[in-house]
Order: C-alpha cells, then structure tokens, then sequence
C-alpha cells in the first residue's frame, strides 16, 4: 500500500477509535476474558540517523560508556537484527522515528536522493516518524516525493527502476500552509496493538526555516511545538485514544559525553525540556532528536506525573526503548511502570542479510564515484565538539571557498557556517582501504553533502561587523568560520552589538564605510542559521558548488594538514 493511500486511513483510524470509545466497559470486559487486564506495547525510537545506513566511522561510529571506554556502534544492517531482538522480546512493539532520518547523509545513500535509507527504514518496518529539519534540505516538494513515490523530477530513478516512496507516515503536527493553515503534513498517527489505539504526534522543531534554505519552505508555517502537541493530544483524547507519544525533533545538550547512554545529564534551560515538561499531561512520553546527544530522563508532567524524555545519539547508534504498559479498561498508560533505555547498536550481531543486500547494491552503485581520491592530507582535520569556536575543518572550508572566488569574483574572505560541516576528516584509511592520507569524494562528500552554491556578495565593514555580532543572541552561539584572511576578537559578555573588537582583513582593520566582497553558501546567503544581515548583501555574483571548491582545493594542497587556529581570539 503506498505511503499517501495509507495516510488516508487517517480518518478511518479516527473514526475506529470513536467507536471504541462508546463500546466502553462492555468491549473492555470482552478483551479481560482473553487475556490480562493490560497490553505491553514497546516503542522503539530512531533518531538522526541521516542516512548512515554502512557503520559510520570515526568518532561519529562510537559510543562512549560511563567509564570512559567506546563501543563501536551504528550501521543499518546491525541496527535491524537488534531492533527484530528487541520485538522478539515482547508481543507487541511499534518502530517510530524522531526526525532527521535522511539528509546531510553520506555520498552511498545521499547520491540516490536517500531512496536507500527510506528502503531500509520501509524494510525494517518504521511505523511512523517525525520530519527533522533535513527533511526539508531539498524543499517541501522534494519531501512530499520521498513520502509519496516517484522518481527525481531532475535526476529519475537511479537506484531502482522506481521509486515507491516511504510505507510509513512522516509527521510535521506544527507545519502548516502559510496562506490557509491547513497542515502540510500528517500531524499524528495511530497504531492499534491488541486492540489498544495508541498515538503518535510527531514533528519538527519550530526553526526550521533558518535552518534550511529558506526558499525551499517559503509557503510553509512551523509553528510552536507545545501548542501544536496539545491540540492534537486533545483531539486524540476526544476520539477515545488515551494513549498519546510525542515524537519531536527538538532536543537537550548534556552537561558532560561520560554519562553513558542512559545518564540524564542534561544541560539547564534546554529546548528539549522545556517541551518534555510543558506538553499536556495527556501525553505517556516523549522521545526526542536533532542535539545528536543520548540521554534517558524522567520528567514531570504538567499534572505532576512522571513520563520518559529520551534521545538515542544519531547515526543509528542507539535505539530508544520505552515499554509501556496499557490499561485495557482505559486504555491509558499505566506512568508508573513505564521503563525507558537506551540500548546501544554494537555491532557483534549477525547483520540483517536484506538490509545488507540494499547497502550491498547502494555501495556498488556509488562505489565508482565515492572511491575516488580527491586529495591527501597529514593528519586528522576535525570539527571539534559541539560548541567550539575554532573548528580546524571549518577553517579549511572556508579556505577553499576564498580559494575558488578569490580571483573570478574579487571575493576578500569567506565565512562557513559550522552546522554545514558534517563529518571529520580522518587521516586513517576507511574500511574500503584506499589508504591512510587519502581523501576520496566520498569522504568529502560526507563532509559536505549539502551542494550549496558558493556566492560572492559585497557588504559594507558596517554590514560585516553586524553579521558577525549575529552570532550571539538570547540561548545562541553560532560561530561562522572565517578564511585565513579575516580576523577579530569578540567577548560573549558583552553587550549585544558590542561583542566583536578587531576586525581585520588581510591584518588591515576593517572600515565601516568601505566595501568588502566576501563568499558564503547560498543557504547562509538567504538568511540561514538566523543570519539575517547577511542577507542584505549586494552585487551577488555565483560560483559553483561547495564541494568542487574543497575537492579542488584539496587536490591543489597535497598533504594537507590542520589550519592553525587564532582566526578568532576570545578576550575576557
């Protein structure tokens, strides 16, 4: 049955639970003669997983334990024979995801517009899902063909001869058309186990629009998540489903990386929290995505009651389990005997053999292309943690980008936004042995898969000194990195607008009123990642892709090593 046929069970299933909900007591004395007074139903929750369906590598393919020591984890075929593990255990059991599943993937899923992850998740059995905000990377049209079927509109089928598009619902409950407020995308979902209706809310998180291109959402509405999940926690509850899981893409930062899977170290004033803690009591849990941590939390409710809020790490590291027991008479969640863990995807299991046949032929395909080197470097070239400043990878980038408009476009300095950097390079060989040093397209690709467009605008020393005091705002910290020909100074206490201090270019300070030309991606060009002084640039001229930038630029520097850092000096 395909995605969007499914989708119109919707009203059906709404209609089913009316019914049950008049049958009462009389159904609920029916179903205690066949069984227990209860149902166990568990859910199994997969966040981030961007595409990652070979093992990842590196630290992105590591979990660390509680005593300091790592477990290699993740890979989609590993993934499946734990999640077949885990439903073994129990009757009943639902697979929901918390967003983020495709986009920012590497070269073997992203090369086929992520047909590959969506055939893994149809095949493991995903009931239903969140949208993240790399669902919308390529636009709400591109996203409703990934839902719906049907081959690239530019590219055609190049995975399989046809595209049937993903077996489960992708939610987005605050996602809205802008002229009619009419939803744009499922808002819930309901599963029957044993009889039992259970729902599903699912969606993004509210700053989607200056997290992707901006163009490609322009006609779309993402609305707060709390208010969204209330009202339609109340719609379910008045059809008679009283069981209700929050599936959001939305999440926590932790306080420290050695808590373990299941610690609940998260950070003060989270995003994460604030929705797990504020939601309608009627809501039983909440699993989260997108901070790309793990955490296993108990958090009261509105009412006082206690419910899980979880996250699983990304790349398919982690799944997310919470058992819940159901209440046949009231078909409600039992809160005190939920359990929740967080168990990891190690990867001493046998592998699933039909998901492995699927990354089997993904490889193949794009094996002649990603296997391609493009360049040797030195050393590791790393992101760095969450949070850092100086990013030696983000620096490199941004090298590249001057390198590449430099001359054609007059451009004097670059600026790369840190969330677009999306792997490290390791100077290790990967697994398909191409040696240590060696950067291949596909490497890079995983780097940068985005395939943003380079351009070149002109602001004045003004308009560039107030870009970069964008960067600070109330929960914000979003540092661009700058080419090796720009330089300042900045303290985080200080006022808004007074943040950065010695700006230079070329180690000439800048002038408010002079003009500079300066390179970014198209997706910051727009206003992404809340940028919106950027914007306002003039004379914009083009320049290809990113990814041809660093791979050129990479080809041109044999032996590559780390940038130094100081680019940026944080004063007190």
């Amino acid at each position: 049955m395909s995605s969007f046929r499914r989708l119109s069970v919707l009203a059906i299933t709404a209609a089913a639970a009316t019914l049950i909900s008049t049958t009462g007591p009389a159904q609920a004395d029916v179903q205690s003669l066949r069984g227990r007074g209860t149902v166990d139903v568990r859910l199994i929750g997969i966040n981030d997983l961007h595409g990652n369906i070979e093992p990842p590598t590196g630290s992105s393919g590591r979990v660390i334990l509680p005593d300091g020591t790592t477990v290699d984890a993740g890979g989609a075929a590993f993934n499946a024979t734990h999640i077949k593990n885990l439903q073994n255990e129990v009757r009943n059991s639902v697979i929901v995801g918390q967003g983020d599943l495709i986009g920012a993937s590497p070269i073997v899923s992203a090369l086929f517009h992520d047909e590959p992850t969506i055939e893994v998740l149809n095949k493991v059995g995903m009931d239903t899902t969140a949208a993240g905000n790399h669902e919308f990377d390529e636009g709400y049209k591109e996203l409703l063909r990934m839902q719906r079927g049907g081959c690239h509109p530019t590219d055609g089928c190049q995975f399989r001869d046809t595209y049937p598009g993903a077996s489960f619902p992708i939610l987005g409950a605050n996602v809205t058309h802008a002229k009619t407020g009419l939803p744009a995308l499922p808002p819930f979902w309901v599963e029957f186990r044993d009889g039992i209706p259970i729902g599903f809310i699912g969606m993004p998180l509210k700053d989607v629009p200056i997290l992707v291109d901006p163009s490609g959402v322009k006609d779309l509405k993402f609305g707060d998540e709390v208010k969204a999940a209330n009202k339609y926690a109340n719609f379910l509850d008045a059809i008679g489903v009283k069981s209700i899981v929050l599936l959001v893409h939305q999440g926590d930062q932790v306080t420290s990386t050695g808590g373990g899977p299941n610690a609940c170290n998260v950070a003060a004033e989270n995003p994460g929290s604030y929705i797990a803690t504020n939601v309608s009591p009627k809501i039983d849990a909440v699993f989260s995505g997108h901070s790309h941590q793990h955490y296993n939390c108990v958090v009261k409710d509105p009412a006082g009651n206690p419910r899980p809020f979880i996250e699983g790490l990304a790349f398919g590291r982690e799944l997310s389990v919470v058992d819940l027991k159901i209440d046949r008479r009231t078909r409600d969640v039992i809160r005190g005997e939920t359990k929740a863990e967080n168990k990891i995807v190690t990867r001493t299991v046998t592998p699933d053999p039909a998901i492995q046949a699927v990354i089997d032929l993904a490889k193949q395909k794009s094996g002649p292309i990603a296997n391609k080197q493009i360049g040797t470097i030195s050393t590791d070239i790393v992101r760095g943690p969450a949070g850092t400043v100086e990013m030696p990878l983000g620096y490199l980038i941004a090298d590249s980008q001057l390198e590449a408009t430099k001359t054609t476009n007059g451009a004097v300095a670059a600026l790369m936004n840190p969330g677009g950097v999306r792997a490290d390079l390791t100077f290790a060989s990967s697994p398909a042995g191409e040696g240590n040093g060696v950067v291949t397209y596909g490497e890079a690709f995983t780097v940068q898969p985005f395939g943003n467009i380079l351009q070149t605008l002109t602001y004045t020393g003004a308009q560039l000194k107030a870009v970069l005091e964008q960067q600070w705002g109330p929960g914000r910290q979003v540092i661009l990195q700058p080419s090796s020909t720009l330089t300042y100074s900045f303290s985080a206490g200080a006022a808004p607008g007074s943040k950065v201090s010695n700006l230079a270019i070329n180690g000439t300070p800048v002038d408010p009123a002079a003009s500079y030309k300066i390179t970014v991606n198209n997706f910051l060009a727009a206003g992404g990642d809340g940028f919106s002084e950027l914007t306002k640039g003039q004379n914009i001229v083009g320049a290809g892709i990113d990814l041809d930038a660093f791979s050129a630029y990479l080809a041109a520097h044999p032996g590559q090593g780390a940038p130094a850092l100081g680019r940026i000096t944080a004063l007190p």
